[in-house]
């Protein structure tokens, strides 16, 4: 988070309770409003983050997790809702 983001959270934070969640409804909102984006710069993006990603694992930086207990601990956290 940026100094200014920090001091707007800061500053926002000193409002009464019904005035900051006037605040936060309306930054949620404007998330909703973001501008589409260029698809190919979305996909460029996530080439760009998946090559990242397979070199950390190809260095031996990230071991990565096992299919079967990924599946093992997504169906435990299913099984606890």
């Amino acid at each position: 988070m940026t100094s200014r983001a920090q001091a707007l959270l800061r500053e926002a934070l000193t409002l009464p309770r019904d005035q900051r969640a006037d605040v936060a409804a309306g930054l949620l909102a404007s998330l909703d409003e973001a501008p589409a984006e260029d698809p190919a710069e979305v996909e460029a993006a996530w080439a760009k983050e998946f090559e990242r990603r397979a070199r950390r694992v190809m260095s031996g930086e990230s071991p990565g997790i096992p299919w079967e207990d990924v599946r093992a601990n997504a169906e435990a956290a299913l099984r606890k809702s």
